[in-house]
């Protein structure tokens, strides 16, 4: 295969790489359920969302490896309603049939939603604005077998919606959030801008949501964990609000289980996707 050509021209001669020239750079808007799944990010003894989506585009591909970047890292037992993922390949599928034709090879617990073409220098992680995720709380005195994969059971205590959302508005704003990460970050800092928080209660589902321009590991399981203590009376807005700002994180023991966990949306400085309010919307309804 001829993989690069000599160009002459007034400024010199130029040697172009075609197989570079001839790739696209594809986006996904993808929705999957996480029970089943390590993360999003490849593991070596652990089946990932990443390595079922990396197979799948592969074989499309003719079998010429594909990597994937994703906007967000969920973690194992995280759902997502509106993930973005990026690649790049010179396959000639038509745009707009990506989508049907990986949802061919995918498991049903993954499903490619819309596919677009983006330009070369456009990154699903770096090119996002904010990611926004949804916690679902079940707060009845029965179990729902239906919701049980989605949401968090808490029955003991009929929880204090209204102190909850006054707790969470205050997170709002560029902080230290150090106390709401988990050990074993990367992450050279723990300075991030939480952007919106929303708390309601629909009958006995109490719905908390928080948007951020990045979010730390493990941060919004450890701040739904704090908030349901908040709720139950056990933890007082005052003290929720002082481990935080004491960036203590050895007072920080209750985070909220996986399943209850969904990546609903990802905002970019230009609209990229035509579905992905369409599902963030939907969820509401659903989880």
């Amino acid at each position: 295969m001829l993989l690069s050509k000599i160009n002459k021209s007034a400024f010199g001669t130029e040697i172009i790489d075609i197989h570079q020239s001839s790739l696209r750079r594809i986006a996904l808007c993808l929705q999957y359920d996480g029970s089943s799944y390590c993360g999003w990010q490849r593991q070596i003894n652990a089946l990932s969302v990443q390595e079922v989506l990396e197979a799948a585009l592969t074989t499309l591909n003719n079998c010429h490896p594909v990597i994937t970047f994703a906007a967000g890292r969920t973690d194992a037992g995280v759902h997502a309603v509106a993930q973005v993922v990026h690649f790049d390949t010179d396959n000639q599928i038509p745009t707009h049939r990506w989508a049907s034709a990986l949802n061919g090879y995918l498991p049903s617990s993954i499903r490619v939603y819309e596919a677009t073409q983006v330009p070369s220098n456009w990154h699903a992680c770096y090119s996002a604005i904010y990611r926004r995720y949804r916690y679902t709380v079940l707060n009845s005195r029965q179990p729902n077998l239906f919701l049980a994969p989605y949401s968090w059971h808490r029955y003991k205590d009929t929880l204090d919606e209204c102190i909850m959302r006054r707790s969470m508005g205050k997170l709002v704003g560029e902080h230290d959030f150090s106390t709401f990460q988990r050990a074993g970050s990367s992450r050279s800092h723990s300075i991030t801008t939480i952007q919106d928080v929303k708390v309601q209660r629909h009958g006995e589902l109490i719905v908390l949501e928080i948007q951020a321009s990045g979010f730390l590991y493990g941060m919004v399981r450890l701040i739904v964990g704090q908030l349901v203590e908040v709720g139950a009376g056990r933890l007082s807005e005052f003290e929720f609000e002082r481990r935080w700002r004491s960036k203590h994180r050895s007072e920080m023991n209750e985070a909220a289980p996986a399943q209850g966990l969904c990546l609903v949306q990802v905002g970019y400085p230009q609209k990229v996707f035509s579905t992905t309010s369409i599902n963030y919307d939907f969820t509401s309804f659903l989880i």
